[in-house]
């Protein structure tokens, strides 16, 4: 069971995790809890690094690490009395450790990777003893482990990096001994590369370490515990009748957290897929609900369509010229020059005439793309790289378009009706996902009038 900063950011949301663990260990489960920073705690520990390497004057690391501890040990004080003295001492330790590298970022004027990961680190490192001490002043055994300790052995990309597969034995070794008389508390988000050097894993990190404990202790389930209800099938600040969706593919919820869908991390779903073990994403808040079930084949829900998802901020890249056709290696010669400058390229469309190329990227990384294709434009490779930044993306997404026919015809057609023009389509060949785009100012009408032509609010199959 994973749970997210909300999940655990004041007591009562801790003593409701203790809720929710408690009747399943009772029960005779074997339980394993990864657990992220306290809400904010992560943000605030980020502002301040980036502060203490660029301030001339003393920054105010000792305020910073008093507000620390105060929100801390309250919470622990709240959750876990019998334990305040002891986790204390845990706590203010750690502290000390956070204040030395924060003082030394500060003298030596200079933020590595490596000291970054190591300083961000330090939310789980206090959230998970206070969890810990929760389950412990209820009789239940409990024992905090940082990733290291629990065996994820990560690349050394530092801020985004990966678990090697040696994690694998690793966390079988470490973990699956204690799971008879404790519960586990694992720090999410971090792990150590195979020297011992602190990572971090990146955005969703915590959701990565659960999918990895879990493949590496072969758990029966994994539980993401976060503050919405489950998977739905759009945006709902955008779609007010969007639906929870009882079960989705591993593979529709990576094409849908790709495209902006907040749930899960695409990284989250592959140990799990690997292992063929269940995601179970629930509701902190509201435990009595059963979720969304993630699985390989989707289950009852035969729709063609499951779910629609919504990318703003992006922009279109567009890159034309005759001299592209027919000559090998312009392809490469693009990307190749996007990758240096690490422009991220999430759609593709390219004209069976091979004049033409289109891309959507990231709108903050237009200038980068730029830079890139202009020397391009100038060797005479292609002719023009123009773009646009007026434009939104739309994924549609379901298991159900493949092998279905006239499922393009009904999107676009009804896209039509409404009067929105598309300007690019991409469609891969596992045919789980039809991405388009369309101007800016139609994309979220753009997903209502999907969301309605496939009556997605409705519990009925389509």
């Amino acid at each position: 069971m994973k749970f997210g900063g909300t999940s655990v950011g004041e007591a009562d949301c801790i003593r409701r995790v203790a809720d929710i663990v408690e009747p399943h260990r009772r029960a005779g489960d074997e339980v394993v809890v990864v657990v992220s920073a306290c809400s904010g705690v992560t943000d605030q520990i980020i502002a301040v690094a980036d502060e203490v390497v660029k301030s001339k004057k003393q920054p105010p690391i000792g305020t910073f690490l008093l507000a620390m501890r105060t929100r801390h040990i309250r919470l622990l004080g709240e959750v876990a009395p019998d334990y305040v003295d002891e986790v204390t001492a845990v706590i203010d330790d750690r502290l000390t450790r956070l204040q030395n590298i924060l003082t030394a970022v500060h003298t030596l004027k200079e933020l590595t990777p490596r000291s970054r990961d190591y300083i961000l680190s330090f939310g789980e490192r206090l959230s998970a003893p206070i969890v810990s001490a929760a389950f412990r002043q209820r009789a239940i055994p409990s024992v905090p482990l940082d990733g290291a300790e629990a065996g994820i052995v990560t690349t050394a990309n530092h801020g985004d990096a990966r678990a090697l597969p040696a994690s694998e034995t690793s966390i079988r070794s470490r973990v699956v001994p204690l799971l008879a008389e404790t519960v586990p508390v694992i720090m999410g988000f971090m792990g150590a590369t195979e020297q011992g050097v602190i990572t971090t894993l990146g955005r969703s990190g915590s959701d990565y370490s659960a999918a990895v404990i879990g493949a590496g202790i072969d758990a029966d389930e994994i539980w993401i515990w976060t503050d919405v209800d489950g998977v739905m099938t759009s945006d709902p600040r955008v779609i007010k009748d969007a639906r929870v969706l009882d079960d989705i593919s591993y593979l529709e919820v990576m094409e849908l957290s790709y495209f902006g869908a907040r749930v899960l991390h695409p990284r989250s779903v592959e140990p799990a897929m690997q292992k063929d073990i269940p995601i179970r994403v629930r509701n902190t808040f509201r435990p009595d609900l059963p979720g969304t079930l993630i699985l390989r084949d989707e289950h009852q829900e035969k729709r063609v369509v499951k779910a629609i998802a919504l990318i703003e901020k992006v922009a279109l890249v567009n890159i034309n010229g005759a001299q592209m056709i027919g000559r090998p290696g312009v392809a490469k010669t693009i990307f190749s020059a996007l990758a240096e400058r690490e422009v991220n390229v999430m759609m593709i469309s390219q004209g069976s005439s091979e004049a033409n190329i289109s891309l959507i990227i990231d709108e903050s990384h237009l200038e980068a793309a730029i830079a890139a294709l202009t020397p391009i434009v100038k060797q005479g490779v292609v002719r023009e790289a123009t773009y646009d930044r007026d434009v939104a993306a739309v994924a549609v997404v379901g298991a159900g378009m493949a092998g279905t026919p006239g499922t393009g015809g009904r999107i676009f057609s009804a896209l039509g009706r409404a009067g929105i023009n598309t300007m690019m389509i991409s469609q891969g060949s596992s045919e789980v996902n039809v991405s388009f785009v369309v101007k800016g100012g139609d994309g979220k009408r753009a997903l209502q009038v999907l969301h309605d032509e496939f009556r997605l609010s409705e519990n009925s199959d389509d």
